[in-house]
C-alpha cells in the first residue's frame, strides 16, 4: 500500500485547505473531458514519428487558478530546439512502451484510446532530451508528443487543441509501484511544443495568442549549481504556498503586463523589450517565489548576466535552468560565461516551428 503526503496549502489568512495526494494505476480516473465520441477512425499502417520541442516556461499567471488535477493559472513560455521523439504503431492489443516512465505513457495511451474509442493497441517508443526537472518540460514534452503520435497513428481524429485539453486535464507524475498521480499544468508547455515561438495562456488551458520569437537569435540555456529541489514535496510545497501568496499581489499586474506589454512587444519582435518586461516578472507574484527557492545566487547569477548587457534573461519554471537568448555570436558568449564562472549546457535557439510529424 502506497501512503501518499497530505499538503496543506495556504494562500492567505483565510485560505488554508489541505490537498491528499491520490495515486492509482495508469487508466483509472480517466477524464475524456467531453471529447468521447463515436470517431471514423483510419488506423495508419507503419509507424508515425513525432518530434516535440522543449519549452521554457517563464511565469504562471496566477497559482491560485491550478493544483494537481486542476489544470490551469495561465502563463507565458516558448519553444527550444531541444526535442523528444516518439514513435508509435497500431497493433492489435495491448501496449508495448519502450520508455524509462511507462506509467504516465501507459495511463495516457488508455486515456487517449478512451476518447477516441480506440480498440486496439499500440507499440509506443519514446526518447527524451536529457535535462529532466531544470526547467525544460520533460514531462509534458514526451506526452505531448506522445499523444500526437497516437492521434494520427489513429487517423487524427482530434485537433492539436482537443489534444492539449486531453493532454492537461489527465497530465501525470509517476509515483511508486508504477502508479501515478495527478501533477501541475498549466498548459505552457503542450502549446508551445505544437505551435513553436512564444505562447500566452489564460486560464483553464485557454490558448490566448502565440507568436515567432527571437528569430536569429542564439539561445544558451545555463544551469547554475543548487542543490534545491526543483521536484516532488518540495516542488508542491514552493508552488503552492509561498507562490500562492505573491501572486494574491501581484495577479492584477502581471496579467497587466501579459496583455499590455509582453503581446505588443512580440508583435513588433523587440527582444530587447521582451528582456525587460521578463526580468521585471522575476520579481513579481510566484515568479519570485521560484527563484528564491533556489537561493539569493540565483538572482545574483542573472543580475550578472543582465549587467553585461545580454538582452534577456528569464529562469524557466522552477528552475534552475537559466535561459539566455542575445545576438552575440556563441565564441563570445562562451568567453563571457567563463569570465562568470558559468556554462552553457545546451547552446541552440527557439524553436519557431512547432511540433512535426512524420508517417
Amino acid at each position: 500500500m502506497i501512503i501518499m503526503p497530505r499538503m496543506v496549502i495556504r494562500g492567505g489568512d483565510l485560505d488554508r485547505i489541505e490537498y491528499d495526494f491520490v495515486s492509482f494505476s495508469p487508466g483509472e480516473n480517466v477524464r475524456t473531458c467531453g471529447i468521447e465520441d463515436c470517431f471514423d477512425l483510419e488506423i495508419h499502417e507503419g509507424t508515425v514519428s513525432v518530434r516535440a520541442p522543449a519549452r521554457i516556461h517563464l511565469s504562471v499567471l496566477d497559482m491560485n487558478r491550478f493544483a494537481p488535477g486542476r489544470p490551469g493559472g495561465g502563463g507565458i513560455g516558448f519553444a527550444v530546439q531541444t526535442y523528444c521523439h516518439a514513435d508509435v504503431e497500431c497493433i492489435d492489443e495491448g501496449l508495448q512502451i519502450q520508455y524509462g516512465r511507462r506509467p504516465i505513457l501507459e495511463h495516457l495511451a488508455k486515456v487517449f484510446s478512451r476518447a477516441v474509442g480506440y480498440r486496439g493497441g499500440f507499440r509506443i517508443r519514446a526518447v527524451d532530451h536529457d535535462y529532466k526537472h531544470v526547467g525544460l518540460g520533460s514531462t509534458s514534452t514526451i506526452m505531448i508528443a506522445t499523444i500526437s503520435a497516437l492521434n494520427a497513428a489513429v487517423g487524427s481524429p482530434l485537433t492539436s487543441d482537443q489534444l492539449r485539453i486531453l493532454l492537461g486535464n489527465n497530465f501525470v507524475e509517476e509515483v511508486a509501484e508504477d502508479r501515478v498521480a495527478f501533477g501541475f499544468e498549466t498548459g505552457v508547455g503542450p502549446a508551445a511544443s505544437i505551435h513553436g515561438g512564444m505562447v500566452v495562456m489564460g486560464d483553464e488551458l485557454t490558448l490566448l495568442y502565440h507568436h515567432p520569437f527571437a528569430t536569429g537569435r542564439d539561445l544558451h540555456i545555463i544551469i547554475p549549481p543548487s542543490e534545491i529541489s526543483s521536484a516532488g514535496e518540495k516542488e508542491f510545497e514552493l508552488l503552492m504556498n509561498r507562490a500562492r501568496e505573491l501572486d494574491y499581489r501581484d495577479r492584477e499586474i502581471k496579467a497587466y503586463m501579459f496583455l499590455m506589454d509582453l503581446v505588443p512587444a512580440l508583435e513588433k519582435e523587440d527582444l530587447e523589450r521582451v528582456g525587460e518586461i521578463v526580468w521585471e516578472l522575476e520579481f513579481r507574484g510566484s515568479k519570485r517565489a521560484e527563484v528564491e527557492h533556489h537561493g539569493l545566487p540565483i538572482y545574483h547569477y542573472m543580475n550578472q548576466l543582465r549587467a553585461e548587457g545580454l538582452e534577456f534573461v528569464g529562469m524557466s519554471s522552477v528552475g534552475p535552468a537559466i535561459a539566455v537568448i542575445t545576438k552575440r555570436d556563441r565564441s563570445e558568449m562562451a568567453e563571457l560565461l567563463e569570465r562568470l564562472g558559468l556554462k552553457a549546457v545546451v547552446s541552440t535557439a527557439v524553436d519557431n516551428d512547432g511540433l512535426t510529424t512524420t508517417m
